[in-house]
């Protein structure tokens, strides 16, 4: 586990964790998995956390990746849904950083905490085949 990894006063990154699109369905009744994929990328970059900016720009290409499959209403609905619910300082297992401690807020990730990130999708992508 990387935990152990991090150096004195840089905070220790969760291993990476997705349940798909949360409280949302992750695709119709027809294609039950039709924008799963976009909930999982959503959620790498949720788990990684930031700043407000980088927060925005993943709410919003989460709403441009369930566009592409043909679900503008969709779409819209999970944009309001993420940017109301999707705050830092909600306790939930889905708020933005979540693969921080839950004081880590918004803020730009150092050096250290972004070879954090690095080194666990490296991981990720070998265990599981996931890839950004």
């Amino acid at each position: 586990m990387l935990g152990g990894c991090a150096t004195s006063g840089t905070q220790a990154l969760a291993p990476f964790a997705t349940d798909g699109c949360s409280d949302f369905p992750d695709g119709t009744q027809e294609h039950k998995e039709l924008w799963r994929k976009c909930c999982v990328a959503h959620d790498v970059k949720y788990w990684a956390g930031g700043t407000v900016a980088e927060r925005m720009q993943a709410d919003f290409e989460l709403r441009s990746c369930v566009q592409s499959v043909g679900q503008t209403a969709t779409a819209d609905v999970m944009l309001v849904g993420v940017r109301f619910f999707g705050t830092p300082w909600l306790p939930t297992s889905y708020r933005w950083g979540y693969g921080w401690p839950y004081t880590h807020g918004y803020k730009a990730l150092t050096p250290q905490e972004r070879a954090q990130v690095a080194a666990q999708k490296k991981l990720q992508e070998l265990d599981e085949g996931i890839s950004d």
